[in-house]
């Protein structure tokens, strides 16, 4: 994934290297529930239970700690994507790819809501740094798509259309959960729900996008 330069790197004791995840780790939090606009550099030490300074030796910046919260949470998914495409979108891993797609959003279940927020927040001036994290990953996505038997039933000009639905039916579950929890509902972000939901997008995915192209099929 084309990876912006969002700090030097540097060799990191085991002790920094765990207090940089855990900057990364309350930052995704904050700018989750606060978008970007709202979030300062304070905001994210106090979150992460460090002085101001602690969190500067590790970010220069708010547009750097940003960039390294999208990176960390989307890189994951850009590089299985491209994986899959590598391997010729194979039917026969689908459900091992959707099965790991959803590993990776559960570990991370503050981005899709960060992104969201941002979308919400945004409009037409989102944040440059978000869409360059964002546009790679969804024109991956596309490939992956077209790259499928079954996409030859949709026009090409729906295509996209598809993409954006797949997406938000992916990430929908993740960014309502902490409203649908408080509504006395399940806790959607338990493993065991995450599992039910990979399970029932990959029949969504089999019905929309079928192994054997429905048109030229006998």
């Amino acid at each position: 994934m084309p990876a912006m330069a969002t700090e030097t790197a540097v060799r990191l004791t085991p002790k920094g290297a765990a207090t940089r995840q855990r900057i990364l780790d309350a930052a995704e939090r904050v700018f989750a529930e606060r978008g970007f606009s709202g979030t300062t550099l304070r905001d994210v030490a106090s979150a992460a239970g460090l002085r101001i300074p602690s969190l500067y030796n590790h970010f220069a910046s708010k547009d750097s700690l940003y960039a390294a919260v999208l990176e960390r949470g989307i890189a994951p998914l850009f590089d299985a994507l491209s994986d899959y495409v590598e391997q010729g979108a194979d039917l026969q891993d689908r459900e091992a790819f959707v099965g790991l797609m959803f590993r990776i959003l559960g570990e991370r279940p503050n981005l899709p809501r960060l992104v969201q927020r941002e979308i919400m927040d945004g409009g037409e001036a989102v944040s440059p740094i978000l869409r360059d994290q964002v546009k790679p990953i969804l024109a991956k996505a596309e490939e992956v798509i077209r790259a499928l038997p079954g996409a030859r039933r949709w026009d090409s000009d729906q295509i996209p259309l598809l993409l954006l639905a797949l997406y938000h039916l992916a990430v929908g579950a993740f960014s309502i959960a902490p409203l649908y929890k408080a509504l006395d509902r399940e806790d959607l972000l338990t493993p065991e729900a995450t599992a039910r939901h990979a399970r029932f997008y990959g029949d969504v995915v089999s019905a929309l996008l079928p192994e054997e192209d429905q048109e030229t099929s006998p």
